[in-house]
């Protein structure tokens, strides 16, 4: 009976797909539904995916992506995958038939024009990485009762299917990288980190590398806490146990919880149970808990209440990660600056506004009683103490990320103002040309229905500081150059030069004298050409995305953070990214990285020239600028190419 099923959903697809395949061009569009419907019916069945991987050469020639944005393989992005395969509804269809397809580009069953094997298969391994929660669901007694629902059966289905196809060995080199890639960053969201260990764990019987063994262990360990007294212990175990313990043993502890923590950047629970009983009993070991440099034990020494005071408030173990933006806060001498303490202290005892202290509860996992102060004060302890790992989530708020970031490193008694007054007022104000404006008196921004999988200062700033950002871009609007012009200075403050200089022409929309453009970013911000200028602060620009094969995908904004000679001697730039996923691919060979090349934890780096490649806008001082003339005509010729062989080949080129 199955099998008469199986055909007759089988046969009813090749149906549907022949009406397709004989449809003239500018009608195809009308049998999409009814082919889509007919495939969805068939990957309910248990062969379902093997029957449409054979005929995905089929389907693709006849059209079934025709004008959709899965039309061209060679500009899919493995990163946007999941979120088509959770929209459901024939989003979701044409995404696993997207996946298929690429499944037999990869197994040399169908020759693409514009993608090889090698691609293909690179494709799948990254997206099997980055959704490894799909391929080893959780099997829990909540997921059994709720049930699992036909979009998530087939997405379990989709991804069985490819482990078949593909090796999980594979799977598993990318999976380490990516969460070795992720853990260098040191992103105050964790989240995703988190999720990928703990279903890496399930590899760890499989046959893999033994060094991705090793590494999914050590990963494990942090987050587990693998200490002598914790190993096995859940926390109100080892809370009785610390009690036990003397002197030297809790410094041993101690010393082996911050060792772990500062290699991975990730927070055990148990560790959080050993400092706050610490912070009660045996203060002086704070430093030795927290692994501060003397810097850190310098504050640490001086401001003792205040940090005592902090841990009691903001260190929990819902909220662990904060214990490591606490150890990086102290070790930036952050305390010293005068605003601070006065400013931690008056959002300890805020009044929070209703909508604040709800989005803030909703937040975390397992509220314990814990209160909205206190998750909004551990969310400033990461902030300050990571400002290069605040990240813009799911939201199209790179702007946004980049001030809190800047604001954290140079104003963090500004930051600290801008917070409160968010969280009690709900407004801020920025001054633009003598008028203020107001964030409670706007009504729209970038985002229409924040993505809330933020850092608690995130949650409170950004749609005050999105709606504030928007309101700017239109008061700049017709003005005859680039918004950002104006719309930096005044948003993120007096630390952004006034220079300005834009790849497109706003009028025409053309690139116009791009390698004056080249040249001039050369004299203001390359040492062998701006007369030895450094860059004091970071400096906000835009940079074209593109994907592995160099294809435009759209604008982004950055901050680079400094600009200097790598361990090899080559110049290179170093920049903040605020989508928290740096280590990414944007063809022709340029490929940030985020260690190897003396990035600190937060920056992605590229050698000079591949940086200026995929610059869009910069801002300069106009009194700290050398000879653009000076810059070889090999190296202007070689950006040049990179451009126009990449984003280029979008925009119109005027030759001045």
């Amino acid at each position: 009976m199955t099998l008469k099923v199986e055909t007759t959903k089988a046969e009813l697809f090749k149906q549907e797909l022949e009406a397709l395949e004989s449809a003239f061009s500018f009608a195809k569009s009308m049998y999409h539904s009814s082919v889509l419907q007919a495939a969805a019916n068939l990957m309910d069945e248990e062969e379902g995916f093997s029957v449409l991987y054979k005929m995905s050469e089929r389907y693709d020639q006849a059209g079934i992506f025709q004008d959709s944005p899965w039309e061209n393989p060679a500009k899919l992005q493995p990163n946007l995958v999941k979120g088509s395969l959770q929209a459901g509804g024939m989003t979701s269809i044409l995404e696993m038939l997207s996946e298929l397809r690429m499944v037999a580009i990869a197994e040399g069953e169908y020759q693409r024009e514009g993608v090889t094997k090698e691609q293909a298969q690179t494709f799948l391994h990254e997206v099997m990485a980055l959704n490894i929660d799909i391929l080893f669901p959780e099997e829990t007694e909540a997921a059994r009762i709720e049930g699992k629902g036909k979009d998530k059966d087939r997405m379990e289905r989709l991804f069985q299917f490819l482990s078949e196809k593909l090796s999980l060995a594979s799977i598993s080199g990318e999976l380490v990288k990516e969460i070795r890639d992720l853990i260098a960053q040191r992103p105050i969201m964790v989240n995703r980190i988190v999720k990928m260990v703990k279903h890496a764990e399930q590899l760890l019987d499989k046959d893999i590398d033994e060094g991705d063994r090793k590494a999914i262990q050590s990963y494990l360990n942090a987050l587990n806490g693998k200490t002598k007294k914790s190993q096995n212990s859940n926390v109100r175990e080892y809370r009785k146990k610390v009690k036990e313990l003397k002197e030297e043993e809790l410094k041993k502890e101690a010393q082996s919880f911050a060792k772990t923590m500062h290699e991975t950047g990730l927070v055990a629970p148990n560790h959080v149970v050993l400092v706050r009983y610490l912070n009660k009993q045996y203060p002086q070991l704070l430093p030795d808990a927290l692994k501060v440099s003397k810097k850190g034990k310098a504050n640490v020494e001086e401001h003792l209440d205040f940090v005592q005071n902090l841990i009691k408030v903001g260190v929990h173990i819902p909220l662990r990660q904060s214990l490591y933006g606490l150890s990086k806060m102290l070790d930036r001498g952050v305390l010293s600056s005068s605003p601070v303490i006065p400013g931690i202290r008056r959002i300890i005892e805020l009044d929070l506004q209703p909508d604040i202290r709800r989005v803030l509860l909703n937040a975390i996992n397992g509220n314990e009683g814990i209160t909205a102060n206190s998750i909004l004060v551990a969310g400033i302890l990461n902030v300050l103490g990571q400002p290069l790992g605040i990240g813009q989530g799911m939201n199209p708020t790179c702007q946004t990320a980049r001030g809190i970031s800047l604001w954290s490193l140079h104003a963090p008694g500004h930051l600290l103002d801008l917070i409160a007054r968010a969280a009690r007022d709900g407004d801020i104000d920025v001054m633009f040309e003598g008028m203020t404006i107001h964030s409670k008196d706007l009504r729209e921004g970038l985002v229409d229905d924040l993505h809330e999988e933020l850092d608690p200062v995130s949650l409170v700033l950004v749609p005050h500081l999105d709606r504030i950002y928007s309101e700017l871009v239109r008061r700049s609007k017709f003005r005859g150059d680039d918004v950002h012009k104006w719309v930096n200075p005044a948003f993120y403050g007096n630390w952004i030069p006034k220079g300005f200089c834009s790849v497109i022409d706003p009028m025409t929309g053309s690139v116009a004298d791009y390698p004056g453009f080249v040249r001039l970013f050369y004299a203001t911000h390359h040492p062998e050409y701006n007369e030895g200028y450094e860059l004091i602060y970071p400096n906000p620009v835009g940079i074209f995305i593109t994907n592995s094969f160099g294809k435009f995908l759209g604008l982004h904004a950055v901050s680079i953070q400094r600009i200097a000679k790598d361990p090899t001697g080559e110049m290179r730039i170093y920049f903040y990214n605020p989508n928290n996923d740096s280590a990414q691919d944007w063809g022709q060979g340029i490929q940030p990285s985020v260690t190897g090349f003396g990035e600190i934890p937060g920056e992605s780096s590229l050698p000079f020239h591949q940086f200026v490649a995929r610059l869009y806008a910069f801002h300069y001082n106009q009194y700290e600028q050398g000879d653009g003339f000076a810059v070889d005509d090999e190296i202007v010729k070689e950006v040049e190419s990179l451009a126009k062989e990449s984003w280029g080949d979008q925009y119109t080129w005027v030759q001045i």
